[in-house]
């Protein structure tokens, strides 16, 4: 799924901001192990070493308590796989993205005849929105966070996104937002509340809106360029796709033609985790329309 991708993406980009904000510590230096365990059919969604205590900080996305093999038994297995190999302290959670009535969502451990398993769970639509708003790299997150009104909480991280310095980053936590705000709004609200009022009534707003007219005639020189890269990127990710999975059929090239750049970096992320042509197709569908 594209929310649990863009979720795996700001875990391994940004790793010492979600240890501090699940482990409540600094963290000076730590390493990314995903890919070191990813064994079929149980693969970990963000595995990081925190160096500086020998600890491990394992983390699994959900959107539903749906899973194959059950969630508690992959909790299990995959902290065997890490002791195994590390015999380290390991910490485990499961972070629920998508607020559902179901009592799956407060398991937080296997009980078999011999065998308690435990790891925490995180539910974000009850979780405290400010450490959220207060860290760049959780904007995305802070969406779906407890609050009594939705829109004015997404009002807020849009203003928060609004005052990122860097080009890049903002343009990737832009996208994940929208993205990952799918899960609490319509995209109709999404596109309304990210290109209407609340951003161009907003100082910062403005002040980017001045910034970008001075500009302008500077960027439409380096436009060439960019265009020439862009395509590049397009021509590269369908010749992975093709490798993957044979002929790409020419609607789906065309879509994937039109996709933005950032939206061409989250399907570069997106598409290591793809076993078949579906899951392309969903990916589209899911992600074509939103605005970047």
């Amino acid at each position: 799924m594209a929310f649990d991708n863009v979720c795996k993406a700001l875990a391994e980009q940004y790793p010492s901001q979600f240890a501090q904000w699940l482990l409540g510590s600094e963290v000076s230096t730590i390493q990314v192990l995903k890919t070191e365990l990813s064994l079929e059919p149980i693969r970990a969604d963000a595995v990081t070493l925190l160096q500086a205590t020998n600890q491990i900080l394992h983390l699994e996305f959900q959107t539903t308590p749906e899973s194959n093999p059950p969630l508690p038994l992959r909790m299990l297995d995959y902290w065997v796989r890490l002791y195994r190999k590390y015999r380290c302290s390991i910490t485990q959670i499961v972070i629920f993205l998508k607020a559902i009535d179901s009592e799956e969502v407060k398991v937080e451990q296997l009980i078999t005849d011999n065998t308690i398993h435990r790891y925490r769970v995180i539910r974000l639509w009850e979780q405290d929105p400010s450490p959220l708003l207060a860290n760049t790299a959780l904007l995305p997150l802070a969406s779906l966070a407890y609050t009594k009104q939705p829109p004015i909480l997404l009002e807020q991280v849009i203003d928060k996104v609004a005052m990122i310095k860097e080009p890049r980053q903002k343009q990737l936590i832009s996208a994940y937002t929208q993205i990952l705000s799918g899960l609490r709004f319509d995209k109709e609200t999404i596109h309304q509340i990210f290109r209407g009022g609340i951003m161009r009534e907003s100082v910062i707003y403005q002040e980017i809106y001045q910034e970008g007219r001075q500009e302008g005639r500077q960027e439409g020189r380096q436009e060439g360029r960019q265009e020439g890269r862009q395509e590049a990127e397009q021509n590269l990710i369908l010749r992975q796709l093709t490798r993957r999975f044979g002929e790409i059929a020419p609607e789906l090239q065309a879509q994937i033609r039109a996709l933005s750049s950032a939206q061409l970096s989250l399907l570069a992320e997106a598409l290591l985790d793809f076993s078949e042509m579906r899951e392309l197709e969903n990916w589209l569908k899911l992600n074509s329309s939103i605005l970047l």
